[in-house]
């Protein structure tokens, strides 16, 4: 990545241990994203990927406590959206975000929204897609990246990877092969989008490579 190349501001929102996120922090490391991490922020006061965050020296703060398990009030993701706004974030990256995103959000940030789902959508969305996988016995899953829109796991999709199911994988062992295709596949994904690869037509998204 040259030195004047232009680099987007990133803004990171998760709930666990962020292994997502950094596999991001280490590709915009690496200087094979030209972008920034500029923010994350957790709905989970002690969630490690605050921790990774602040090791990095980026901004790291906590949403805040919710009535809601699955989404946020209104109010407060008013309040999310702000902070990204104001900390010049260009793309929003979900990293293990247990929420539903709503309004305010997709609002501030139409088309600029990105999620990694541990399944090949449209097949098994929602929570634990690998235990569904498991529980219905195919041969294959795998990860998707896609746009956030106002569904559940339903906006158009960005890029899609394949990962087999063995005979003998328990759950553990399942998510832990299918983790290590979403550490490459999710910076992949971001690394297209600062590099203005994506064009999205309806449900589709060209890659100009």
């Amino acid at each position: 990545m040259s030195g004047d190349a232009r680099v987007i501001r990133i803004g990171i929102l998760g709930s666990g241990k962020g292994s997502n996120c950094a596999a991001i922090l280490d590709a915009c490391a690496a200087g094979k994203i030209a972008g920034k991490v500029v923010l994350v922020l957790s709905d989970v006061a002690d969630a490690f990927i605050l921790e990774r965050a602040r090791q990095k020296g980026i901004e790291a703060r906590f949403i805040g406590p919710s009535q809601f398990k699955t989404k946020l009030e209104p109010e407060r993701e008013e309040q999310v959206a702000r902070q990204l706004t104001e900390a010049g974030v260009e793309l929003v990256v979900l990293a293990g975000y247990m929420r539903v995103v709503k309004a305010p959000l997709l609002r501030a940030f139409p088309g600029r929204i990105i999620n990694i789902h541990p399944s090949l959508l449209p097949s098994f969305p929602g929570l634990r897609a690998w235990e569904q996988a498991l529980r219905y016995g195919v041969r294959i899953t795998g990860v998707t990246v896609h746009f956030v829109d106002e569904g559940v796991d339903s906006g158009p999709i960005i890029l899609q990877s394949a990962v087999p199911v063995f005979p003998n994988d328990t759950p553990e062992s399942l998510h832990a092969r299918i983790q290590v295709t979403e550490h490459q596949l999710y910076p992949e994904a971001v690394r297209l989008f600062a590099a203005g690869k994506l064009r999205v037509a309806g449900r589709t998204v060209k890659v100009l490579e």
